[in-house]
């Protein structure tokens, strides 16, 4: 579309973030959908996450608790629609560039803010809005200046005495746009069906681990920049160079040392984790290495119990005939080898068998 007046580009600087948030929901049953929960997090501090960059952020809803600070506000009267909705948010906003979100964008990320911005500022267009998987234009996924934003709101207040119930199309109607495609970013909750989509697609395409990480830091209350490398690694030799267990317990003492010691920044964090995984593989070493001298001490010993048989072997005197006489293997002094040099043995009589009184031996 063509704008209302031309504008210069200007760089990608500072922003600041108007959230919607205050939306009825009916096709989720009126449920609470910016505190629907995917993948452990809210969508609202999903999105709150993807404006971390903001110099300010307003999110027009009533409030309540979030992973980020922010300043709340309403549109009057509430629900009165997304464009009153945006006219409220923006009243708080000074910067040159604004960035216009819904709260329900499980897949938003802070790389797709800066791409927005960075398109708005390159192209020198009113507004840079992300386009979902079939073209259509997303315009709450959206960077704007500011200054487009107003003439076009004061134009449609003066032309429908008010903004209540208007849709967004007319709001976009009056602006020149530029388009950034992102099929995975502009993806939003509106049903159940995609709160399902969402949920199912963070555990199936290999996000769980950051997924994870960042429902922990949000849980806990914490905002850390985490090497997930460093420490899956500290992880990894502290199992195999000392034990299993040895894995969380290792990274445990690893974030109350960087805590406690370097105010637990990620450089504190990193140091603390590469003193750790040094140590474990230290201790991997000393085992090996003892492993390997009980090893060569027990050859060792193997050999020479072998060798003091054999010598006891060719100690031993042989009897005549090459043989050794019947006790034990050992000639006795006064034994003689039977002739042939058979053993000769004398058994005593079975108690069993002996001859009954008056019955002779048997001779044979």
């Amino acid at each position: 579309m063509t704008a209302e007046t031309p504008t210069e580009p200007v760089a990608a600087g500072p922003y600041d973030a108007v959230v919607l948030a205050g939306g009825a929901a009916r096709r989720l049953g009126g449920a609470d959908k910016p505190g629907m929960r995917v993948g452990g997090r809210a969508l609202l501090d999903r999105v709150l996450d993807a404006s971390a960059g903001a110099r300010s952020t307003v999110v027009v809803a009533d409030p309540r608790p979030t992973a980020r600070p922010v300043l709340w506000t309403r549109e009057d009267p509430p629900g009165a629609g997304p464009l009153a909705a945006l006219a409220a948010g923006l009243r708080h906003t000074t910067a040159e560039c604004v960035v216009v979100l819904s709260a329900d964008l499980p897949f938003l990320r802070e790389r797709t803010v800066g791409s927005l911005t960075a398109a708005l500022a390159a192209s020198g267009a009113d507004g840079a809005l992300l386009t979902d998987a079939d073209g259509r234009d997303q315009p709450l996924v959206a960077a704007y200046r500011t200054s487009a934003l107003h003439r076009a709101l004061t134009r449609l207040t003066r032309e429908h005495t008010g903004l209540a119930g208007l849709p967004l199309r007319r709001l976009t109607a009056g602006l020149r746009l530029t388009r950034v495609p992102d099929a995975v970013a502009s993806f939003d909750c509106d049903t159940w069906d995609d709160i399902a989509t969402a949920r199912a697609r963070i555990r199936e395409h290999g996000h769980v681990l950051d997924e994870w990480i960042s429902a922990v830091k949000d849980e806990l209350g914490i905002d850390l920049e985490v090497d997930t490398g460093v420490l899956l690694d500290l992880a990894r030799d502290a199992a195999h160079g000392v034990a299993r267990p040895a894995a969380p317990l290792t990274t445990f003492l690893v974030g109350y040392a960087a805590a406690r010691h370097g105010g637990a920044g990620p450089e504190a964090v990193a140091e603390a984790a590469h003193k750790a995984a040094a140590l474990a593989r230290r201790w991997a070493e000393e085992t090996t290495e003892e492993a390997g001298e009980m090893g060569k001490t027990g050859k060792e010993g193997k050999k020479g119990k072998e060798g003091k048989a054999e010598d006891a072997e060719q100690a031993a005197p042989a009897a005549p005939g090459g043989q050794a006489a019947a006790t034990g293997g050992t000639a006795a002094p006064g034994d003689v080898a039977a002739p042939g040099g058979a053993d000769r043995a004398t058994a005593a009589p079975d108690p069993g068998t002996a001859p009954r009184p008056g019955t002779a031996p048997d001779a044979g």
